[in-house]
């Protein structure tokens, strides 16, 4: 998509029945990728959405404009599916990568329950959900009130939030780091490093390829972008 526009402004939402604030491209409001009106909850992600748009130099490309993303997942995507979002987060809460520990090595084991502890410890004092540890990788099944606890924290945010946290919570593979980060329990660098806390041991060990690096270094990105979604949020 080359760029066609010239001029970026932020407006208050001119949409029928709405309020805040809308990305102006020339005399053109922006649009949602589904045509949809993206009117966004605070002047300040609308301002770092028309940031994105407004650095793009002569090819518009959407890799590059993360907040735009993550605005168009909660119009097109969030909104409209709000049920079934909520439930695919949700569900994380059962197998979450927090209650999976190593047997051995020892070492391992020891840096898994130093590092993923206190984060089960937290959620069980914060939500009332206590999530039960298990060795290896079997499922173990988690009291359905802990559940029930955690689904009901994700039903209190709104649609704006809910986008941030679920993706937070996929890029993780657990639902306590993507409510811990929303909470401001933990930072992206940290959900970084207790996400990746298995695989920066295998690195220690044996090295890191080009492949494992290049996706380590995303992961890492997408987490900082969406902590960044997150306090945009707040205004």
């Amino acid at each position: 998509m080359k760029r066609i526009y010239k001029t970026v402004a932020v407006v208050p939402a001119a949409a029928e029945g709405k309020t805040g604030w809308q990305v102006r491209l020339d005399a053109h409001l922006l649009k949602s990728p589904a045509k949809a009106d993206l009117v966004l909850p605070t002047q300040a992600l609308a301002q770092a959405v028309a940031a994105e748009w407004d650095a793009q130099g002569e090819t518009v490309v959407p890799a590059g404009m993360p907040m735009m993303q993550l605005a168009s997942t909660c119009v097109d995507r969030v909104g409209p599916q709000r049920a079934t979002i909520l439930d695919g987060a949700a569900d994380y809460g059962g197998t979450d990568l927090l209650c999976y520990r190593a047997a051995e090595p020892a070492k391992l084991a020891e840096r898994q329950a130093k590092a993923w502890q206190p984060l089960l410890d937290w959620a069980a004092l914060r939500y009332d959900a206590l999530l039960q540890v298990t060795t290896g990788i079997m499922h173990r099944a988690q009291d359905p009130a802990a559940l029930n606890a955690l689904k009901r924290a994700l039903e209190d945010l709104d649609d704006w939030q809910l986008t941030g946290v679920q993706n937070a919570v996929a890029l993780t593979g657990s639902l306590v780091l993507g409510l811990a980060l929303f909470e401001g329990r933990i930072d992206a660098d940290q959900a970084f490093d207790l996400a990746e806390l298995d695989e920066s041991f295998q690195i220690e060990l044996w090295g890191e390829d080009d492949e494992a690096k290049d996706r380590r270094q995303s992961l890492k990105a997408d987490l900082v972008a969406s902590l960044r979604y997150l306090d945009l949020l707040k205004g």
